[in-house]
C-alpha cells in the first residue's frame, strides 16, 4: 500500500468493536488508494509526500515509490501561483481547518501542464495536525473547452462582420457587437425575436420561408438586400446565411453574417458616374444619354406618349477657344451646362456629346409647344453674358428639335434628324431653333409669334373691354354688366378670346392680362356708380388666375385703385375650378367673400358639380351654360336640365342667371321656371 501506516496484525487482535472499526478504516484507506478518478496525496510539515494513491500515479506518471519521501514541489509546480499555493498549505497547518476547493494551473516534472481542482484538509494526530491531505481531479479538458469557448466568444463578439445565430424557428439565439453597430439594435433586444421581425432585409415573409427551405436543403445563400437600422435609415447589406449541421446531418441552427456594403456601392457608383459622365461639365456623356434615349423610346411604345430631342450647338465657339484660350473655353462650356440644367425639369436629360455639342431629352412631352418654350428659354439663358477670367463672353446657340415618334422610330434616326434641324437653324441665321418637321415648325413658330404679339398687345394697350348687360327677368332692369375681353390687333382687327386665349393660357400671360381686365372693369364700375347707375360688374377669372397666390391682393388693389365698393364686383369662376377645389380653393373663396365680393359659377352644368362640393363654397350665383339655353327650342330633353339647375340653386339660396339668351321663346321658358337673370343677344349687344 502506498502509505506509511504499518499493516496491523489483524489476526492477533481479538474480535469485538475495536476489530470492526480497524477493519473499516483499513478498507476505507484501500478504497482511497484504489480510487480511479480522484488523486489523493498528503504531505507533512516539511512538504514531503507521505501518501500517494494509484490515481496520483496515473495522473502524474510518477509511481508511489518514487513520489513518497520527495518534496511535493519537486513533483508538481504551481505556475505563477506557487507562493499562493504555499500560503494556502501554510494556512491549513496554522488553522487546522480545510480550505475551499479551487482550481490550479500546474506543471508536472515531465513538463506537462494540467488544470487540477484541489481540496486540502488537515488530518490530526496526537492532538494536532500531522498531515495535510489533498484530493485532486483533472479538469484540464473542461478548462480547455472553456478556453476554446471563450476564444470563440471573443472571435464572435469582436468579428468585423455582424453575426446572428438563429434557431430552426428563425428566432435569434445570439448577436455580436458588430450587429449592434450595424443596425443600432442591442443584443438583448433581438435575442428571442423572429428573424423576419427584425427588418433585417426589407422583404416579405414569403422571402424568409423560401430561404429557410433552401437552407434546410444544406445549401448556403448569399446575396445583397436593403436593411433598415433602428433609426429608420436604410443600408445596403451583403448577407451570407449558412446552415449549422450536427453529426447526424440534421440542421440545428443557422448562422447569418451581414456586411455593410455602402462604401463598396459608393465606389461602384463613383466608377459608374465617371464612366457615364463628362469630366468637364459633369453632364451625362454619350453612353448614358443613349441609354436614356433607348429607355424613352421604350416608354413611348408602352404609354403612347411623345418626347423631344434637342440638338444644341454653340455658335462660333471655335472663335472663343482661339481668341481667349482653352481655359476660358472650358469655363464657358461649364457655365452653359449649368444654364441648360436650369432650363429643364428633373425628369429631362442634358448631355454633352463632345466639343461644343449638347443634347437635351425632354421626356413625357405634353405637346410640341412645350419643346418650343424650352428652346426659347435656352436661347435667352445662353444669350446672357458669361463672366470669365479674361472678361465677359457673349454667345448664342442654334437648336434643332426632333419629336418622337413622328420624326424617327430609332435612336440614330432621331439624332440625325435633330442634327439636320440644327443645321437648318444655323442656315436661318443662328441664335434660333428649328423643328425637323416643317409643318410642325410652322405651327410652333406661329404660336410663338402669337405669344410675342400678346406681350406687345399688353405693353401697347391693345386690349379693350365690351360689356354685356345682365337683365333681371322679373323687372326687366339692367342689374349688371359682364366684362368681355377683346383684342384690337393692328394687323388682324378686333379679335374675340377664342382667337388668342389658348396661347395666353399656355404662355402664362393670362395672369397679367386678367389683372388688366380686373382693374379696367372696376374702374368702369366706379364710373357707372358716379353717374348714378349702380350696377354689378362681372369679371371672368381663368383657372390659372384664380390659382395665383396673389389673387386676393390683386382684387384689393383693383378695388382700392378704382374706389369701387366690393359688393358691386362679381367674380365668375369656372365650374372646373370648383370641381377640383381643395382646401386652398375654399380658403381663397372665403377670403374673397370676406371682402364682400360676389362669386358666381360660370358655365354651370358642363362640369357636373356635386351638391356636396357646392355646399362647401361661399357662392352667390349660378350661371347656366348657353348649351342648355340653346336646347330650349330644339332639344327639350337637354333644356329639361334648366329646372333642375334652378331647383338646385334655390336649395343653396343662390341666384340663377342664364347666358346666351337670343330669342323670346328662350326668355319665356326661363321666366316660367323661375330664373332670376339673363344675358345674351336678346338683352342687347351680342357677344
Amino acid at each position: 500500500m502506498s502509505s506509511e501506516l504499518p499493516e496491523p496484525p489483524l489476526s492477533a487482535l481479538p474480535g469485538g468493536p475495536a476489530r470492526e472499526v480497524l477493519d473499516w478504516l483499513y478498507r476505507f484507506v484501500a478504497a482511497i488508494e484504489l480510487s480511479p478518478s480522484v488523486a489523493v496525496h498528503s504531505q507533512d510539515r516539511k512538504g514531503v509526500v507521505r501518501f500517494w494513491n494509484q490515481a496520483c500515479t496515473a495522473l502524474t506518471g510518477i509511481p508511489a515509490l518514487e513520489a513518497i519521501g520527495q518534496p511535493f514541489v519537486n513533483l508538481v509546480r504551481h505556475l505563477d501561483q506557487q507562493q499562493e499555493f504555499d500560503d494556502t498549505i501554510a494556512a491549513v497547518w496554522r488553522t487546522g481547518e480545510a480550505v475551499k476547493a479551487r482550481e490550479w494551473h500546474v506543471e508536472l516534472s515531465d513538463g506537462r501542464r494540467l488544470w487540477l481542482q484541489s481540496s486540502h484538509f488537515p488530518v490530526p494526530g496526537d492532538g494536532e495536525t500531522s498531515q495535510v491531505f489533498c484530493m485532486e481531479i483533472d479538469v484540464t479538458a473542461r478548462k480547455e473547452l472553456e478556453e476554446s469557448l471563450r476564444q470563440a466568444g471573443q472571435v464572435f463578439d469582436h468579428a468585423r462582420d455582424a453575426i446572428l445565430l438563429v434557431d430552426r424557428g428563425h428566432r435569434v439565439l445570439a448577436a455580436n457587437r458588430a450587429y449592434t453597430e450595424l443596425t443600432g439594435y442591442p443584443a438583448d433586444e433581438v435575442i428571442g425575436v423572429e428573424l423576419p421581425s427584425l427588418r433585417l432585409g426589407m422583404q416579405e415573409r414569403a422571402f424568409y420561408d423560401r430561404l429557410r427551405d433552401h437552407l434546410d436543403g444544406h445549401e448556403g445563400w448569399e446575396g445583397e438586400l436593403w436593411g433598415m437600422r433602428r433609426d429608420g435609415t436604410t443600408i445596403p447589406i451583403r448577407a451570407a446565411l449558412s446552415p449549422i449541421i450536427d453529426g447526424d446531418g440534421t440542421v440545428t441552427s443557422y448562422m447569418v453574417m451581414l456586411s455593410d456594403v455602402s462604401e463598396r456601392r459608393r465606389a461602384v457608383e463613383q466608377a459608374r458616374h465617371q464612366a457615364e459622365h463628362d469630366p468637364l461639365t459633369g453632364l451625362p456623356n454619350r453612353i448614358l444619354f443613349m441609354d436614356r434615349l433607348e429607355q424613352a423610346m421604350a416608354a413611348i411604345t408602352r404609354r403612347r406618349r411623345q418626347f423631344a430631342l434637342m440638338f444644341i450647338d454653340l455658335d462660333h465657339f471655335k472663335t472663343i477657344n482661339d481668341s481667349r484660350g482653352h481655359e476660358v473655353g472650358d469655363a464657358v462650356l461649364q457655365e452653359v451646362a449649368q444654364r441648360l440644367r436650369r432650363c429643364v425639369r428633373r425628369v429631362d436629360t442634358v448631355s454633352r456629346l463632345g466639343g461644343d455639342e449638347f443634347v437635351v431629352l425632354l421626356a413625357d412631352l405634353g405637346g410640341v409647344d412645350q419643346a418650343a418654350h424650352v428652346a426659347a428659354t435656352i436661347l435667352q439663358s445662353v444669350a446672357r453674358p458669361i463672366d470669365t477670367a479674361s472678361g465677359s463672353v457673349s454667345l448664342s446657340v442654334s437648336i434643332g428639335i426632333a419629336v418622337c415618334p413622328g420624326d424617327g422610330e430609332d435612336e440614330k434616326t432621331l439624332l440625325r434628324h435633330a442634327d439636320v434641324a440644327m443645321y437648318h437653324a444655323k442656315e436661318s441665321g443662328r441664335s434660333t431653333y428649328h423643328f425637323f418637321s416643317q409643318e410642325m415648325n410652322s405651327r410652333v413658330l406661329e404660336r410663338v409669334a402669337m405669344e410675342e404679339r400678346l406681350r406687345r398687345a399688353l405693353e401697347n394697350n391693345e386690349f379693350e373691354l365690351e360689356y354685356q348687360p345682365e337683365i333681371d327677368i322679373g323687372s326687366g332692369q339692367t342689374v349688371g354688366f359682364e366684362a368681355l375681353l377683346r383684342w384690337r390687333d393692328p394687323e388682324r382687327g378686333l379679335l374675340k378670346p377664342d382667337a388668342f386665349i389658348g396661347a395666353a393660357e399656355e404662355s402664362g400671360l393670362i395672369v397679367p392680362i386678367g389683372l388688366w381686365v380686373l382693374r379696367e372693369a372696376c374702374q368702369q364700375g366706379r364710373r357707372w356708380r358716379d353717374a348714378g347707375f349702380p350696377v354689378m360688374v362681372a369679371v371672368n377669372l381663368s383657372h390659372a388666375q384664380f390659382s395665383h397666390a396673389d389673387l386676393p391682393g390683386h382684387v384689393d388693389e383693383a378695388l382700392t385703385a378704382s374706389g369701387l365698393a366690393p359688393e358691386f364686383l362679381d367674380l365668375e369662376i369656372t365650374e372646373k375650378t370648383i370641381m377640383h377645389g381643395d382646401d386652398a380653393t375654399l380658403a381663397t373663396l372665403e377670403a374673397l367673400r370676406a371682402r364682400g365680393v360676389k362669386l358666381t359659377i360660370d358655365d354651370f352644368g358642363t362640369g357636373f358639380s356635386s351638391l356636396s362640393s357646392l355646399r362647401r363654397f361661399p357662392l352667390s350665383k349660378l350661371k347656366i351654360d348657353r348649351s342648355f339655353v340653346d336646347d330650349i327650342a330644339g332639344e327639350p330633353d337637354g333644356a329639361g336640365m334648366i329646372p333642375a339647375i334652378i331647383a338646385l340653386a334655390r336649395s343653396l339660396k343662390l341666384r340663377v342667371i342664364a347666358e346666351g339668351v337670343e330669342t323670346a321663346e328662350q326668355l319665356r321658358y326661363l321666366q316660367q321656371h323661375g330664373c332670376d337673370e339673363y344675358q345674351g343677344f336678346y338683352a342687347g349687344k351680342g357677344t
